[in-house]
């Protein structure tokens, strides 16, 4: 039977999600709904599906087994407890909340439901950083002691996004602060974090935000994991993630249109430049996240990535922010 999922919100994001899961061998788009009716309509034209009305229709549907979220921040939590509500699977966009007290409180709303919830962390589906994650598991590297996460948007986010977005470490390093658990394979128990305005310090003192950061993350066992951030890299987006161990070290590289370098007399090993929007960069992720979500259903098992994994990386977020204002670690029991 294919899975009938329905999409909330028909942004950049939606738009994306509600064609992966058009093309997907084991699901079908149920239809899409979006607060701007136009963006909804123009998605549901092109894709040959039902457009709602209202977004309580999604969750009454009888043709809807299940709902994709990706809609603005302050609606996902609301959401998620309606859907849950209504028995329907949940893939829900990061992060479920700005606020962690919000999370929490949806969280004691839902309680221990069986109404599979997932989180797009879509990053654990890239191939090469799970692969990184993979070689740690078989003991390729043998016992790990640190993890080096890059990640590099090409530009600074329009003015709205970035007033709206909970700042850089709740809106981007909330991705790395995923990564870091995935692959550190332990919980995180210490935060240290520092923040600089250097792309637009104007904005960013407008704003109280940073564009620049570094966060050094500390497990029980002293494994570390070192996160650099940056909103401009004049080069492309540059997504990297390094591991290092006992017998030695694996890589996650950046992805490129094709591999091929050129090499002359007065240069070598140019190559093509990196994929310059995260859309493009994680497309197979993005594919591979709704075939993980499908699978979780029709198997039965909760999804890999579920609602506290979205819990545990707003608390580091919270902590990296403490530690930038108060110039300390921060340990995570001191946040949740």
């Amino acid at each position: 039977m294919m899975l009938k999922i329905a999409v909330l919100g028909c942004g950049r994001i939606g738009r994306m999600h509600a064609e992966n899961i058009a093309a997907h061998p084991r699901a079908t788009l149920a239809g899409v709904f979006d607060i701007h009716r136009p963006a909804a309509v123009e998605v549901g034209s092109k894709l040959a599906t039902t457009v709602f009305d209202a977004v309580d229709e999604v969750f009454s549907s009888t043709v809807v087994d299940a709902v994709l979220i990706a809609t603005s921040t302050p609606t996902h939590a609301d959401f998620i407890e309606k859907a849950v509500a209504a028995g329907k699977p949940i893939l829900c966009e990061k992060p479920i909340d700005l606020s962690l007290e919000r999370v929490q409180r949806c969280a004691n709303t839902i309680g221990s439901t069986a109404v599979p919830i997932m989180l797009g962390f879509v990053r654990r589906f890239d191939p090469g950083h799970r692969a990184v994650r993979n070689a740690i598991q078989a003991g390729d590297i043998g016992d790990l002691h640190q993890v080096v996460i890059t990640s590099r948007d090409p530009g600074m986010p329009p003015v709205a996004y970035a007033e709206a977005s909970g700042g850089i470490f709740r809106d981007m390093t909330i991705h790395d602060f995923d990564m870091a658990r995935f692959i550190l394979g332990e919980e995180v128990t210490e935060v240290f974090s520092i923040g600089s305005r250097l792309v637009d310090p104007v904005l960013m003192e407008r704003l109280g935000d940073y564009d620049t950061a570094s966060v050094v993350l500390t497990t029980a066992t002293g494994r570390q994991c070192i996160i650099n951030n940056s909103r401009q890299a004049a080069y492309g987006y540059d997504q990297r993630v390094e591991a290092l161990g006992t017998k030695g070290m694996v890589i996650s590289e950046n992805r490129r249109p094709n591999m091929t370098t050129l090499h002359r007399a007065e240069f070598t090993g140019q190559g093509a430049p990196l994929l310059n929007f995260f859309i493009d960069r994680y497309a197979e992720a993005f594919s591979t996240e709704i075939s993980a979500f499908v699978d979780a259903i029709e198997s039965g098992r909760p999804p890999e990535v579920g609602f506290e994994d979205g819990r545990q990386a707003l608390i580091l977020a919270e902590a990296a922010i403490k530690s930038a204002a108060e110039g300390r670690t921060v340990k995570t029991s001191e946040i949740g």
